[in-house]
């Protein structure tokens, strides 16, 4: 297996040479473009996605690898409940070990607020098909021995999975080869080619690719790329940090959380940890452009937030990343191909001191690696999955806002049948890059 996180460029496995044409090309090999490619190629579209680092380079592959139903926005939850379903089936079909697991996710209560919170969400949960339940504190003690901690209760949904997602979205990418899609790593799409006012194509670094759709799964770089073809998208990232433990005695097998702890088993014995809220976000441009639009979650997560003035060289936020380039001269995508930040050490220190708390008994575990992810996210923190109207031929995924990985397979057969223009079979309203337009105040809705 290669080493991780996905920064080593020198030995890629999906090289294949690009056509003059295709039919619909996909920005992004993270979990969106690639499951995005796998339903497009199994409906025989001639099918091209272009990563500008390599495959699962980014979040899709530094995310805890929580396949979760629960505590999904209530708009997300049908798709959310196609994912799990669709989770079963792939792990029999990629042929290979990725950890999938049907473990359980479970969430704890440290006062009464966050209980009836979990109260309120569960009528949406049953409308859904899903086995969400609320947990006194008598049960939750069950499924956590040996814990010292004050918790209320709790939230477990006993169908929800995990998987390895630097081993899972990389089989999954052979899975959609196999299908019939050509995957090209190290090659950046550097801008669409228009033609009588719809899309004719790509520019990409190695050359101009035909087709009549695109859709753009950029992740953390997608509204950098809209903005450089004249298309607002609101999306900032904050930086989640995250680490795995050496191995470890097995409590609990499933992910489970508190606002200041998160964890779950790996396959390799040991624990994926990471603090439950907290994360880091680099002030820049787009911070202050969309403040606006973003002002409701700035109310309500600076306890847990730290800014930081500026973004390393080179992110898609940083100050004197370009914003508008030539289609024939090197892009920001080419110049960082995978982004790479470093973790908040102080964050997951403090994620440990909790763990030890927690469980004394186990003492403080001791850290093997650690690392962090740029987390895309939109003002409801929900995705877009949408046709840009004034762009005819763009299509729109992105925003997954760190729950991407879990809810990924679904929103790739969403967006093939969008492409194909076929009945999607969930209602897309909420996803609309329209509701950006409209002057209202977008919020977070109940979600957690």
């Amino acid at each position: 297996m290669s080493v991780f996180p996905f920064t080593d460029l020198s030995n890629l496995e999906h090289q294949d040479a690009l056509p003059e044409a295709c039919d619909t090309l996909i920005i992004g090999g993270g979990i969106a473009g690639v499951m995005s490619a796998y339903f497009l190629a199994k409906q025989g579209q001639h099918v091209v996605l272009c990563e500008k680092g390599r495959i699962a380079g980014e979040q899709s592959s530094r995310n805890w690898g929580w396949i979760r139903q629960q505590g999904r926005h209530p708009a997300e939850l049908p798709i959310m409940a196609e994912a799990n379903r669709l989770w079963h089936q792939l792990a029999d079909e990629v042929g290979e070990d990725i950890g999938f697991k049907t473990t359980g996710i479970l969430y704890m209560a440290s006062d009464q607020a966050e209980l009836e919170t979990y109260e309120r969400w569960l009528p949406f949960a049953r409308q859904a098909g899903v086995d969400s339940r609320v947990l006194s504190a008598h049960k939750l003690a069950e499924h956590l021995p040996g814990a010292r901690a004050s918790w209320l209760g709790g939230l477990y949904t006993p169908s929800d999975a995990r998987a390895e997602p630097w081993l899972a979205v990389p089989a999954l990418a052979r899975l959609a080869k196999r299908a019939g899609a050509l995957l090209r790593e190290h090659c950046a799409v550097r801008a669409l080619d228009m033609s009588g006012g719809k899309v004719a194509g790509v520019w990409t670094e190695l050359g101009r690719v035909r087709c009549n759709q695109v859709v753009l799964a950029g992740g953390a770089w997608s509204s950098l790329f809209a903005r450089s073809q004249g298309v607002v998208l609101p999306q900032l990232s904050v930086l989640a940090s995250a680490m795995a433990t050496n191995p470890m005695p097995a409590g609990f097998p499933g992910g489970a959380a508190d606002p200041s702890l998160a964890f779950r088993p790996r396959a390799d014995g040991g624990y994926t940890i990471a603090h439950g809220f907290s994360h880091d976000f680099y002030l820049g441009p787009d911070a202050f452009r969309h403040f606006a639009a973003f002002r409701e979650q700035v109310k309500s997560g600076l306890k847990t937030t730290r800014l930081r003035l500026a973004a390393p060289s080179g992110f898609p936020d940083a100050w004197r990343t370009p914003r508008r380039w030539p289609a024939d001269e090197q892009t920001p995508f080419e110049r960082i191909r995978v982004l790479n930040p470093q973790p908040n050490m102080a964050t997951l220190n403090a994620a440990l001191d909790r763990f030890a708390e927690v469980w004394p008994q186990l003492g403080r575990p001791t850290i093997r690696q650690a690392w962090a992810g740029m987390i895309d996210t939109l003002p409801d923190e929900i995705p877009v999955i949408d046709r840009v109207s004034d762009l005819p031929g763009l299509i729109i995924a992105t925003g997954l806002s760190g729950h991407g990985f879990g809810i990924g397979p679904a929103i790739g057969r969403v967006v093939a049948d969008l492409v194909m223009e076929r009945a999607i079979g969930h209602d897309l309203t909420p996803f609309s890059f329209e509701r950006f337009k409209r002057g209202q105040v977008l919020k977070p809705g109940l979600a957690f």
